[in-house]
């Protein structure tokens, strides 16, 4: 997704995570006086602005790891040390994937802020829709961080200077939930359903995070509305992939099930210095088995492993198990040549299991380090996760009948029976059914939290203190320590 571009960002140190987020050619002969002024360099700023979203990785693993559905694992429990301290919920405020986390995110809306900052300097055509594309990734940015932090800095329309770091102060979560409901809005009323560009936004994706958006607070009938609006509407054809088992391989990616996906490509290198640099999917490789020598999988480091828990909880009929969960010895004793196919266990835990839905494959193997450079797309949001955020906010709106329906889509996508449940009973089946469609794909702690269920399923919670993860202390340092730690760290 990342394009050649020329921008300055800003003089804020958590807006910044390397070198290489700028692409300043030739340097030091371009900033805001002198950019801006075609209709291309808005779409290259565009570009810069997406390009931050490539730290999806993140999500993907704390999403899991922070979980019951998966343990960090890796080399050694000092190989990416703060995965492991978010495992065991010891972390707190130094933890190098959380301040990562921050920055990127922050860096995506100054790139965001960039943009709105000069909007009117020219006019042209296309320039709303460029802009409502803008809108969107700063609500995603802004997702992102009130889901993981809570309260943060809101910064919109402009850039900040260090100077000014220490007089902004974190804004309470509903001022920032508020600031993107209302870019979503403009998203949602601006863009079109379809976008011959692959993986630009399109209406359709504003409106499903848009459900999520209001599903996470709570605000249900609102939700309902705006979901079962795209379901039934439904101008860009959304729909159900039929073959499940092959839902996550790279030939079957851009289809009718992706309704917000971050694309990646294998066609460029990289290097472990900067992981957000990367134009492949790193949480791939990651994923992978360790030292692997077999067929159709490739070696990885042997990350976010799935839990025996996560294994159990699917019925023995459920196709969907072996789509998402790798048993390596059961595959193993499965192949002819069982004798010959060899791996390695890491020091940072084994469970037998990998994450077979973000998993490296032999034919999908971008260029070396190839570990890095995976074309899989992150799916964002898929049209099953649609169907069952609509069939949650249906269910707690009181139409159960509607939320049956959606909900059985899902699971007659692959061949389970119908649920036919009511009340309470039937709102635990839709959350125990995100669990088993949704699994290994990085929402299950958020899940988890916004429904009051972590507590008994995550060990080592703290009600009151791991709804959310800590503000990174360099970044309160860097505020002058104006920024006030979340409760209990």
């Amino acid at each position: 997704m990342k394009k050649k571009f020329i921008l300055i960002l800003v003089g804020m140190s958590m807006f910044f995570s390397c070198d290489q987020l700028l692409d300043i050619e030739p340097e030091y002969t371009q900033d805001a006086e002198n950019f801006f002024n075609t209709p291309e360099d808005f779409n290259r700023a565009l570009t810069g602005a997406y390009d931050l979203m490539q730290a999806s990785y993140l999500i993907q693993w704390i999403g899991e790891i922070a979980s019951d559905n998966a343990i960090a694992g890796g080399e050694s429990v000092n190989d990416s040390r703060g995965l492991h301290e978010i495992e065991t919920m010891t972390h707190g405020g130094v933890n190098s994937e959380l301040r990562d986390l921050m920055r990127f995110n922050y860096a995506g809306i100054a790139r965001t802020n960039y943009i709105f900052e000069n909007k009117d300097k020219i006019n042209f055509d296309g320039k709303d829709q460029i802009l409502a594309e803008a809108s969107f990734l700063r609500a995603y940015y802004y997702f992102v961080l009130v889901s993981f932090f809570g309260d943060v800095p809101l910064v919109v329309d402009k850039r900040l200077s260090i100077s000014e770091i220490p007089n902004t102060d974190r804004a309470p979560k509903a001022q920032v939930y508020e600031q993107i409901e209302k870019d979503l809005q403009v998203a949602m009323e601006t863009l079109p359903w379809t976008n011959p560009t692959i993986g630009r936004i399109t209406k359709g994706a504003a409106m499903a995070l848009m459900g999520k958006v209001l599903l996470y607070q709570g605000k249900f009938p609102e939700a309902a509305t705006i979901l079962g609006d795209l379901i039934t509407n439904n101008q860009a054809g959304y729909g159900l992939f039929n073959d499940y088992s092959r839902l996550f391989f790279v030939a079957n990616e851009n289809i009718n099930e992706d309704v917000f996906t971050i694309q990646y490509t294998g066609l460029e290198g990289g290097g472990y210095g900067c992981l957000v640099c990367l134009e492949g999917n790193a949480a791939v490789g990651f994923n992978g088995i360790r030292q692997y020598n077999g067929p159709l999988y490739g070696d990885g480091n042997s990350y976010n492993l799935p839990t025996q828990d996560l294994y159990d909880a699917f019925a023995d009929n459920d196709p969907r198990r072996a789509a998402t969960l790798l048993d390596i010895d059961a595959f193993i004793a499965a192949q002819p040549n069982a004798d010959d196919i060899t791996y390695a266990i890491g020091g940072g835990g084994h469970t037998g299991y990998y994450n077979n839905k973000y998993i490296k494959r032999l034919d999908e193997r971008g260029l070396p380090d190839d570990d890095l450079t995976s074309p899989l797309n992150y799916r964002v949001i898929r049209y099953a996760d649609v169907l069952l955020m609509a069939a949650e906010a249906f269910q707690r709106t009181g139409n159960d009948g509607r939320a049956r329906t959606e909900l059985n889509k899902v699971r007659a996508r692959v061949n389970m029976p119908s649920i036919t449940s009511s009340g309470p009973q039937l709102l635990e089946d839709i959350l125990t059914e995100r669990r088993l469609e949704l699994s290994g794909e990085g929402y299950r702690f958020f899940d988890l939290v916004r429904t009051g269920k972590a507590a008994q399923e995550i060990q080592g919670f703290v009600v009151g203190k791991h709804e959310l993860f800590p503000i990174p202390q360099v970044e309160i340092d860097l505020a002058g320590g104006k920024w006030r730690q979340n409760p209990g760290y």
